[in-house]
C-alpha cells in the first residue's frame, strides 16, 4: 500500500486537458501529465482495503496496489517491471483504457478513486523514456512456427509472449502498418501513433516478423498459412458494423463511422487513401447515430476537421448523473459520462430512433427522427427532423467478417457470429488453429484484447511444447 493515512491526508488529483478551443486545431494529444512527486502523492492514496477490489476491475489483472506502493516509495524503475509482468502495453491502455479498476476501487465509494490510469501511463512513458523496456529476445529457440491473423492488441500481445517463449512468430496484417485499430481506428488526439512504433520495433528486436499489407485469404492462401506454421492465432476483431435499415440508406453521406476513423488515420500517417472516396466534415452539419466511443471519436475527429456542427443520438435513455453504489460498487457503473471530444462542443440526445433521411441529388441533408419510450417504442407527436450533411453510423459492430478467411478455414461460430473458442485453450473448431480477443468475444475494450492475447499465448506454447512458463 502506499502511505498509511495518504487516503484521508490527499485529494484526488487528476490529469488535466488542454481548452477545447486549443485542441481541435490539431490532432496532437491534449493530456496534461502529471509531475513525479504529484503522481506520488496520488499513489499514497491507495489504502489497505484488504480485498483489492481494483484487482477485479482489470482485465489484465495489474498489480495495483503493489506499483501504487513502490511509486509511494520512488522505486519507478520496479514499478515499471511489476506493470509490465501483466501488462504488454501499459502506455496504451493508460491512454485509453476507460479505466474499470478506478470503478472498481474502494475509494470509489466516495467517488474519489485512485488515479490508477494516471499512475499507469505516467510509469510506462517514464520506464520508455529512460529505456528500461527493452526488447527480451528469447534464450532458446524452438523450431516452432506461428502466424498470427491481425496486429491489433490481441495480436500484438500474443505475438511478443510467443516469441519471448521462443517461437517463431510471423504477424500477418492487411494494412500498411500494424497495429489494427489501435492505429487505424484510435485517433491521434486520443494516441500519437509513435506509441505503436516503438513497441514493434521492441517486438521485432525479439524476433516478431511483420508482414503488412498481406491479406489472408487473397494475398496468401489459406493451405500456404496451414503448411508453413505449427500454429495459427486468429486475432483479425470484430469488424463488421450494425447498419441502420432505412429507406434510402445508400445516399451519399451516410457513411460507417469506422470508414471515417480510417481515412482520417491515414492522413495522419500520410498513407495514400487508395480509390475510396473521400469522407470529410469539413464546412458539414454532422450526426452521430451511436453514444459509445467511436462515436465520441468520430465526434473529436469532426470538430478538427472544421465541421459546423455535430449532433450525437442515442437510442437509449440518458443514463442518471450518479450510479447507487450500494448497488453497482465494484462493477461498472451505468451513468452519465462526457468524453473529451463531446465536451468540445457536441449536442447530445438520447432516446431517439433514426425512422428515415431526405436527400437533394442523391447527397444526404435531412434526418428524420422520432422520441422513443423505454421500450424503444414511438412516442406520439414526437417526430423532428436534423439538419445532415454527414451522417456517421456508430451503432457497434455484430461480429467478425466470415466472408474470406473464416469461411476458408471453415472454423465454427458461437450464436452471435464470433469464432468459436472457450477461455481457456482458446482452440477454434480446426486443429492447430486459435483464437483471442474480438474475434473470440466480440467488440470489447483493448484491455480485454491485451488479456486474451496474453491468455492464448499461453494456450499455444502449451499446445506446442507440452506445458507453457508464460503468465496467463
Amino acid at each position: 500500500m502506499g502511505k498509511v493515512t495518504g487516503f484521508l491526508e490527499i485529494d484526488r488529483q487528476d490529469r488535466k486537458n488542454r481548452p477545447a478551443s486549443d485542441r481541435v486545431r490539431n490532432y496532437n494529444e491534449f493530456v496534461i501529465p502529471l509531475d513525479d512527486e504529484n503522481v506520488r502523492r496520488q499513489a499514497a492514496r491507495c489504502m489497505d482495503c484488504g480485498i483489492p477490489y481494483c484487482h477485479t476491475g482489470c482485465p489484465v489483472n495489474n498489480q495495483i496496489p503493489d506499483w501504487n506502493d513502490l511509486i509511494y516509495n520512488d522505486s519507478w524503475q520496479e514499478a515499471s517491471r511489476n506493470l509490465h509482468s501483466t501488462n504488454n502495453f501499459p502506455e496504451i491502455t493508460g491512454r485509453i483504457c476507460p479505466a474499470p479498476c478506478e470503478a472498481a476501487c474502494t475509494l470509489n465509494l466516495e467517488d474519489a478513486p485512485v488515479t490508477i490510469k494516471t499512475i499507469e501511463c505516467t510509469i510506462a512513458d517514464k520506464a520508455l523514456s529512460q529505456g528500461w523496456v527493452g526488447p527480451q529476445p528469447p534464450v532458446h529457440t524452438t523450431g516452432k512456427r506461428i502466424g498470427i491473423i491481425g496486429s491489433g492488441p490481441a495480436g500484438l500481445a500474443g505475438a511478443q509472449q510467443l516469441a519471448r517463449a521462443g517461437h517463431d512468430v510471423h504477424v500477418y496484417e492487411r494494412n500498411a502498418k500494424p497495429g489494427g485499430l489501435l492505429r487505424y481506428g484510435i485517433p491521434d488526439f486520443k494516441m500519437e501513433k509513435h506509441i505503436i512504433d516503438q513497441r514493434v520495433a521492441q517486438m521485432e528486436a525479439e524476433g516478431v516478423t511483420f508482414h503488412c499489407g498481406v491479406d489472408v485469404g487473397t494475398d496468401l492462401s489459406i493451405e500456404e498459412l496451414d503448411l508453413n506454421h505449427d500454429a495459427l492465432l486468429l486475432a483479425g476483431g470484430s469488424e463488421h458494423p450494425r447498419d441502420l435499415p432505412i429507406e434510402d440508406r445508400d445516399l451519399d453521406g451516410i457513411h460507417f463511422a469506422m470508414d471515417f476513423l480510417v481515412q482520417q488515420n491515414r492522413r495522419g500517417g500520410n498513407e495514400p487513401l487508395g480509390d475510396v472516396k473521400p469522407i470529410t466534415a469539413d464546412g458539414k452539419h454532422v450526426v452521430v447515430i451511436g453514444g459509445g466511443d467511436t462515436g465520441s471519436d468520430c465526434i473529436g475527429t469532426s470538430f478538427r476537421q472544421g465541421a459546423l456542427s455535430v449532433t450525437q443520438l442515442e437510442i437509449l435513455p440518458r443514463p442518471p448523473e450518479a450510479e447507487n453504489k450500494e448497488m453497482t460498487w465494484p462493477h461498472w457503473p451505468l451513468k452519465m459520462r462526457t468524453s473529451s471530444s463531446q465536451a468540445e462542443g457536441a449536442n447530445r440526445d438520447w432516446s431517439v430512433m433514426t425512422t428515415g433521411v431526405r436527400g437533394v441529388d442523391g447527397r444526404v441533408k435531412t434526418l428524420q427522427c422520432v422520441q422513443v419510450d423505454g421500450s424503444m417504442k414511438p412516442i406520439d407527436d414526437s417526430e423532428f427532423e436534423l439538419k445532415a450533411d454527414l451522417v456517421l453510423l456508430a451503432m457497434g459492430f455484430l461480429h467478425p467478417i466470415h466472408e474470406g478467411l473464416l469461411a476458408d478455414l471453415g472454423v465454427e461460430l458461437d450464436e452471435r457470429g464470433n469464432v468459436k473458442a472457450n477461455e481457456i485453450q482458446y482452440l477454434t473448431s480446426r486443429e492447430k488453429v486459435f483464437t483471442a480477443g474480438d474475434m473470440r468475444r466480440g467488440q470489447s475494450l483493448v484491455v480485454w484484447a491485451i488479456r486474451e492475447g496474453r491468455q492464448a499465448a499461453h494456450a499455444i506454447d502449451a499446445f506446442l511444447m507440452g506445458h507453457s512458463d508464460l503468465p496467463r
